[in-house]
């Protein structure tokens, strides 16, 4: 595989750079911190012009067709700009049913996508914080046509603005056959769905959800009902990758705003950057962003050739969990202490890299998995049993 990127994909990338520096600067990115949507609707609707919401959905269904690593380049550059946009949710979300969902699914959901319509999210996470079957609790009892949803979700991203929701329930205890995990597609609108806004590092838009008796068809359930933990797992994966670009993208513009600040700040009469310590820790930024954007690409190259990449995202995850929290701590170390004014826009990137390292698996979970793989590949463990608890 090449990592580089080839002539259109670099096109892409400069396409989507000079947008958002054009159309989101960090005031705007402050601004919809306070924001109760999060998002500005003009800049949702140039995005929507640019096709980036349906970017890798099928081109039946109203998307462009390409391969998911176009949409990691423009999340990527989402990340670099900080721009407040649902993106990651609802192609999460929209990109699993096009991979899981029914025919009808597709139709139903997918064109508004494309257009600019609709938003989506998911919904995984409960009182523990772990990405595994037990963590489910969310009851979904079937009663005659529909399944009755009772029980909680947490960090659930953009639930605020978003028409529909991919919800992890359960719908029967675990057995020899089945995980008893199910995905459905909810209607946020449905009567008994209710939500809190949580506050965050990042001031991102994520909510706690409570589901009170919510019916919802057994039309909705994507995939087959008490065996959906596969379609879950990959789109956990699906979801880990694109954070990862983000990550990327973000540490990298951090580590450029450090070292042109290392450049033109004087001390003691020459540059930050002639200090050796300074000048290697430098180095050291733009070596850990470089890993972790080829670890990325590999990973997404991979699930573009249909390849497992289960190891692959883990690494990538597990190495952008740890360098991408050293850059922007090194940014702010070079700053000194104007870095950790929550004033200066550095903060910003500090804040969003910090809050994505906690997202979706920690550096340990992640390790743990590419442990286990080595030991699989060696007949030595059972593939998806941990090596620890994790």
């Amino acid at each position: 595989m090449d990592t580089l990127l080839n002539e259109e994909e670099q096109m892409v990338k400069n396409s989507a750079r000079q947008f958002l520096e054009s159309e989101c600067p960090p005031a705007l990115v402050r601004d919809m911190e306070r924001d109760e949507r999060g998002y500005p609707a003009e800049l949702w609707s140039k995005v929507v012009d640019l096709g980036w919401p349906g970017l890798a959905l099928p081109e039946e269904y109203g998307g462009s067709g390409l391969p998911l690593s176009y949409l990691g380049i423009v999340l990527e550059e989402m990340g670099r700009a900080l721009a407040p946009l649902p993106i990651h949710s609802t192609s999460v979300a929209a990109l699993t049913i096009a991979n899981s969902g029914s025919e009808q699914q597709k139709k139903d959901t997918l064109p508004a996508v494309a257009n600019g319509d609709s938003i989506l999210t998911w919904a995984f996470t409960e009182q523990t914080p772990r990405y595994t079957p037990d963590a489910i609790n969310l009851e979904a009892t079937l009663d005659g046509d529909d399944y009755v949803l009772n029980g909680v979700k947490m960090f659930v991203d953009n639930f605020v603005v978003a028409d529909k929701c991919l919800v992890v329930v359960r719908t029967a205890a675990k057995s020899e056959d089945n995980e008893g995990v199910s995905l459905l597609i909810v209607d946020t609108n449905s009567a008994g769905i209710s939500h809190i806004p949580l506050l965050t590092m990042a001031k991102d838009k994520q909510s706690e959800v409570t589901f009170d008796n919510v019916r919802v068809p057994k039309a909705n359930v994507v995939g087959e009902a008490d065996r959906g933990w596969p379609i879950v797992q990959d789109m956990i994966d699906l979801a880990t990758v694109l954070l990862c670009a983000q990550m990327v993208g973000a540490a990298r513009m951090d580590a450029d705003m450090a070292i042109e600040y290392a450049k033109n700040r004087t001390a003691f009469g020459r540059p930050l950057a002639a200090f050796q310590s300074l000048s290697h820790m430098c180095a050291d930024m733009i070596m850990w962003v470089d890993g972790g954007q080829l670890l990325t690409y590999e990973a997404l190259w991979k699930l573009d050739q249909g390849l497992p990449a289960s190891v692959e995202i883990s690494q990538a995850k597990a190495f952008c969990n740890e360098k991408c929290e050293n850059i922007v701590r090194y940014g702010q170390m070079i700053h000194g202490g104007i870095g950790f004014m929550m004033e200066f826009d550095l903060h910003l990137w500090y804040r969003r890299v910090c809050s994505w390292t906690m997202r979706l698996g920690t550096t340990y979970e992640h390790r743990a998995r590419v442990a286990t793989a080595l030991l699989a590949h060696e007949g030595k463990v059972e593939l998806g049993r941990p090596v620890v608890a994790v």
